[in-house]
């Protein structure tokens, strides 16, 4: 008998036990400090060089390029060496999950990755770490070594579209799957959120895994509330030994 396709969304959450903090939740970053959003705003990186400079060291200090993988992580990439089909979601940057042992094609990044650049002149794309260097060596605002254009992190900024493709792909998977797990998220920014919605529309069986209610908990087949490093391990172990 064939394993049911298990799509995973995941948020912010599922990354806050390997030390990186989220950004929503009753403690994030943009409610202990909204001005910081400005950072990652592309209207305001693209024409204010000063701003530009405070996002590098931002860059400079996040824990994200220093992170390992959690149990959750780890959970998923078992879930798949034991048979299951699995896509993963993901609203996070910071490529944990991949770093757990899932491979890149099954891992759909709707905000981009925090451990690469662009440049937003020629597309050119390289390592985090190698711009991170030149920061440290004195370089205060890096520009791209191909055009000279401005370079910024691979992510998705305040004021920038998703990539059509991977939005298009991660609707065609959650259109697709027999289960949907939506895990550490707040499923309030779209369209990452619809998802959930459409997840159910098309037969799916809901499952949220979330400290906090959501919008979606009415339309799902089950809530959970525990701790996600304990109660998303739990759940993928019973997932992969189900016949």
């Amino acid at each position: 008998m064939n394993k049911p396709l298990v799509a995973i969304l995941s948020g912010a959450g599922i990354s806050t036990d390997s030390g990186i903090p989220d950004y929503r939740g009753p403690n994030g970053l943009w409610r202990r400090d909204p001005e910081a959003q400005r950072l990652v705003t592309y209207e305001f990186y693209m024409s204010d060089p000063e701003i530009r400079r405070q996002s590098w060291q931002m860059r400079r200090k996040n824990r994200t390029l220093r992170a390992e993988p959690n149990a959750a992580h780890r959970a998923v990439a078992e879930l798949e060496r034991a048979g299951v089909p699995v896509r993963v979601i993901t609203q996070n940057v910071d490529g944990l999950h991949q770093l757990a042992g899932l491979s890149d094609r099954k891992v759909l990044e709707l905000h981009g990755s925090a451990r690469s650049v662009v440049c937003t002149k020629c597309h050119a794309r390289g390592p985090m770490e190698d711009a991170l260097a030149r920061v440290e060596a004195g370089e205060e605002d890096p520009p791209c070594l191909e055009c000279g254009g401005i370079l910024k992190s691979a992510t998705v900024m305040f004021g920038e579209r998703l990539d059509p493709m991977v939005l298009g792909e991660a609707l065609a998977i959650t259109k697709a799957c027999q289960v949907f797990i939506a895990v550490g998220t707040s499923l309030q920014v779209h369209p990452a959120a619809g998802l959930t919605g459409v997840a159910a529309d098309h037969g799916a069986r809901l499952v949220i895994v979330n400290a906090e209610p959501t919008p979606y908990d009415d339309r799902a087949d089950d809530i959970i509330r525990q701790p996600i490093g304990t109660a998303l391990p739990e759940l993928l172990s019973r997932l992969g030994s189900a016949p």
